[in-house]
């Protein structure tokens, strides 16, 4: 008898969580999908060692069906097995999604690439898309559905599941130019906004606290201009320093890694190369593209410096260029950011080679507009880096200061001093990302109880709740067809008070998940209280991955 109860406690420890029950999956996932009609009455069961079959010859569908039993084995513990045999697999993949009469795919949306559809029958689950990144965001909505628990069968209630995100662009910002994150924390950051369905990884590479993009034309730029002597630390008037040098940079090699690693995870990686402010840590390597020619420190507080490129110097735009040149060898988007914002117009006002430019050109400023002459001269940069790059085949982002002074059409223009950027943007037929602070800084903190949180940007909150809340296309202010100008919503973390993966995180989450409901969801089906009964399910997928978050949703 007693050797019985051994075996059996033994058999029983070796079962672990499994649960010999049937968990049943659920389809009230964040984002929500476009389209669910569900049949709860029926299911069908997901077993130990059943079958999923795929186009073998596709190596993208492979990489996703990969994907899939990975997270299938990684929620409930079920092992799928790959199989040719379209008869006898239980999860069917394929790119057969329907198409209607007369359409060609040459001319389908970018939202319309990610469409999928997934059915759930007696037969099984079959999942079809129109292109390989469809089966990956239908991987995604499976892997939330999934039941978080080890057990031996899950039921998946009959269910036709069509699907695509409202906007194109779906962006998430990550500055590195005040605190260095590595590549690895990258990956992970990556991983946690192909979860949420975002597409596009805005990466703020330069600052005055630091350039972290290696250029090899000048060799010397990253290693020293990134590192700076201390740090500020608490409030930005404090005037409290930790007295410790900080630093760190990306070279190409990680930069060309981290671009293959999102790729694969349909994510676009957006370099940022600010210019022509916040650019201190430049004229700490080469201080003669500056307006006094004087070196500057690496600036270790926070705020806006009011040392910048200098506009007239010949070789500023060489120097910008020559940058930019090999950012395009490494990164293969077709957007690159190029800021543009908070650029101090004073040294231009003083600067003789600045005033000898604007003569040159004929900018004649307009009476009563402090610096209007020396916006224009700001905009004569950004056109000269926007010709630059369109003969790569690229388009150039820039913070909605370049407005200032007047643009090219083909410029994109991120709003972030709330949303009359974008409006007055699209009314002028720009494309535009809208990014407004109120609504997209999660450096801010998330909940009205400031004093109980990790530092943060010490200003107003923006709640989960709050960037659910956002629309991004302005219906009383744009037309119809001023509204197709704008590409899509984005959120900014930037890092002032964020130094460590944790922080970021807890910064980050769950209000990336609000976020993915703004970039995916139509506004009809967005409801914040249906939003927090979903988010449990999600929470636990975090709990999976190891990232923190804010438990406390308002």
């Amino acid at each position: 008898m007693k050797k019985i109860v051994s075996l059996f406690f033994a058999l029983s420890l070796f079962a672990g969580n499994f649960s010999a029950s049937a968990q049943r999956a659920d389809y009230d996932v964040i984002p929500l999908p476009k389209e669910v009609k569900e049949d709860s009455t029926q299911v069908f069961t997901l077993r130990q060692g059943m079958g999923v079959a795929y186009d073998a010859a596709n190596p993208e569908v492979y990489r996703n069906v990969q994907f899939l039993c990975q997270w299938v084995e990684e929620m409930t513990g079920i092992t799928l097995k790959l199989t040719p045999d379209d008869k006898k697999a239980a999860i069917r993949v394929g790119l057969d999604y329907p198409v209607k009469k007369g359409e060609v795919e040459t001319e389908l949306t970018e939202q319309e690439q990610e469409a999928y559809i997934i059915n759930v029958d007696k037969k099984g689950l079959t999942i079809r898309a129109r292109k390989p990144v469809g089966l990956f965001r239908a991987a995604q909505t499976i892997r939330k559905a999934l039941p978080v628990k080890k057990s031996e069968m899950v039921e998946f209630p009959f269910v036709e599941i069509k699907d695509q995100p409202r906007f194109e662009y779906r962006g998430v910002l990550l500055d590195c130019g005040r605190h260095f994150f590595t590549v690895e924390f990258i990956k992970q950051f990556i991983d946690v906004m192909a979860l949420h369905g975002s597409n596009q990884f805005h990466w703020h590479l330069t600052e005055d606290q630091g350039w972290r993009f290696e250029v090899k034309a000048y060799p010397s730029l990253a290693p020293v201009g990134s590192v700076r002597t201390e740090t500020q630390v608490g409030t930005i008037n404090a005037g409290i320093f930790d007295g410790i040098p900080y630093g760190g940079y990306y070279t190409q090699d990680d930069c060309r890694e981290v671009v293959r690693y999102a790729a694969e995870r349909y994510i676009n990686v957006v370099p940022e190369i600010d210019l022509p402010g916040h650019t201190q840590s430049v004229l700490h390597v080469f201080p003669h593209l500056g307006c006094t020619g004087k070196q500057m420190p690496v600036r270790t507080y926070w705020g806006v410096s009011r040392e910048i490129l200098c506009g007239g110097n010949p070789e500023t735009l060489t120097f910008l260029k020559t940058v930019l040149d090999e950012l395009c060898q490494v990164f293969p988007s077709k957007y690159i950011h190029i800021g543009g914002d908070e650029v101090p117009k004073d040294r231009w006002n003083k600067c003789a080679k600045c005033q000898a430019k604007i003569k040159e050109l004929g900018i004649k400023g307009e009476p009563g507009h402090k610096f209007h002459a020396e916006h224009q001269l700001q905009s004569y940069i950004n056109k000269e880096v926007e010709e630059f790059l369109a003969e790569r085949g690229r388009s150039i982002i820039g913070w909605d200061e370049i407005l200032e002074g007047g643009l090219s059409g083909n410029s994109i223009i991120m709003s972030w001093r709330g949303v009359k950027g974008g409006i007055a943007a699209a009314r002028q037929g720009h494309r535009v990302i809208m990014s407004p602070n109120v609504y997209s800084y999660i450096d801010h903190p998330q909940l009205k109880d400031y004093y109980r949180q990790p530092r943060t940007t010490d200003s107003y909150v923006v709640s989960a709740s709050k960037i659910h809340s956002f629309e991004p296309l302005i219906p009383d202010s744009l037309t119809q067809e001023q509204q197709r100008l704008i590409l899509g919503p984005q959120v900014n973390l930037w890092t002032e008070h964020v130094k460590y993966p944790d922080h970021a995180f807890y910064q980050l989450l769950p209000r990336l998940g609000a976020t993915s409901e703004v970039q995916w969801c139509q506004p009809e089906q967005k409801d914040f209280e249906s939003f927090k009964k979903r988010l449990p399910q999600l929470q636990k997928i975090y709990d999976i991955l190891g990232v923190v978050y804010c438990r406390q949703v308002e």
